[in-house]
């Protein structure tokens, strides 16, 4: 990690309303990149400008466009304008007195000679992007902590119900189970056509579905409820065949030897997992992080100090959201930990995926 001995920068944040930019952003010009930064509405990501200002103290010498997802433990650099190095040292200085995990710097418009000044390095590029959000052709991250968290690929889900699917496929990647081209689209579809009790992957069928393609990977379902889940959107009809998929998924785990463990995974156990180098596939609410409150499931692979590092299928286009906010995500633990008590029973469900047996 970079050092954090760094020279104050002196600047100033004010909220981003595209509809009345200030006078000293638009002296700084770059109208292309403007341009970026009014095409979507950001506003549910808080977007707000750190200016670095000249020493007439009316004009600006630097200005970054920056976002994150709520609740989370990051801030995004969508572009920086004017002196770009002083820039993204005034949002990094933001970052640290905020106490959060890292910076990204989306690369619509940043050199990689530049983020590597900066103390970033380059995330791995997408093997797929989510339906409708083509992010940057690049993206960069520098981490406010001690400690590196292993980057797994970043796969985001082509269909708007295959989140279980990929996270597995995923989470088996980054454990040397999957070769990286193995992971495509047709692994993603084939993965849900096993797991899915339509359209859904529920917890107990998404863990016999990941022992039956990964014979030698220990697999553990953690689900606090033995009810159905995940059912209650639907009408009353709809419900009865489903529930039976899930009755069928339970059978099948106790036949083929995956444990369903009926007690409520906390967010301790959850990081004792990850320091094992276990995969935990958590299943919690897009509420909190995008507004809608639809069940979603991401894969825990990592922590930093106060937070868990996530990879997360699915970017908003919507509102600004790409691959660089959904990869390598820090996420605080007390968020988490409301974000994955889902419906109004609360429960939790996960899948751990333990290292493989020879």
């Amino acid at each position: 990690m970079p050092s954090q001995q760094e020279t104050p920068v002196k600047s100033i944040v004010v909220p981003f309303d595209p509809g009345t930019p200030p006078a000293p952003l638009r002296r700084l010009g770059h109208p292309e990149v403007m341009e970026r930064w009014h095409t979507v509405d950001r506003s549910a990501h808080a977007p707000h400008l750190v200016a670095v200002p000249g020493d007439d103290g009316e004009d600006w010498t630097a200005a970054a466009l920056v976002t994150a997802r709520p609740h989370t433990a990051y801030l995004k650099i969508v572009d920086a304008v004017g002196d770009v190095p002083a820039a993204v040292a005034a949002v990094v200085a933001h970052a640290r007195r905020r106490e959060l995990a890292q910076v990204k710097w989306e690369g619509w418009t940043a050199r990689p000679e530049d983020a590597a000044a900066a103390g970033f390095v380059s995330m791995r590029l997408p093997l797929a992007q989510s339906e409708g959000a083509a992010g940057p052709a690049a993206g960069y991250v520098r981490r406010l902590h001690d400690g590196v968290v292993a980057e797994p690929p970043y796969y985001g889900q082509t269909t708007h119900f295959t989140c279980g699917a990929v996270t597995a496929l995923v989470a088996q990647a980054h454990a040397g189970m999957l070769p990286r081209e193995a992971l495509d689209r047709r692994a993603e579809l084939t993965l849900w056509r096993d797991a899915t009790s339509f359209l859904a992957c529920e917890p107990v069928g998404l863990g016999v579905a990941v022992r039956r393609t990964w014979p030698s990977s220990p697999v553990t379902v953690h689900l606090d409820t033995d009810r159905p889940v995940l059912l209650d959107h639907l009408p009353e009809q709809e419900q009865e065949w489903r529930a039976l998929l899930q009755r069928t998924s339970r059978a099948d785990a106790g036949r083929i030897g995956v444990p369903v463990d009926p007690r409520r995974l906390s967010l301790t156990a959850i990081r004792d997992a990850l320091g094992r180098r276990e995969h935990v596939l958590l299943l919690l609410s897009l509420a909190r992080t995008q507004g809608f409150d639809v069940p979603h499931w991401v894969l825990c692979h990592g922590t930093v100090p106060g937070a868990v590092v996530i990879e997360d299928p699915w970017a908003d286009a919507a509102t600004g959201d790409t691959w660089v906010d959904a990869h390598l995500l820090p996420v605080p633990d007390p968020s988490l930990d409301t974000m994955s008590a889902l419906s109004a029973e609360r429960f939790r469900g996960a899948v751990t995926i333990g290292r493989p047996r020879p």
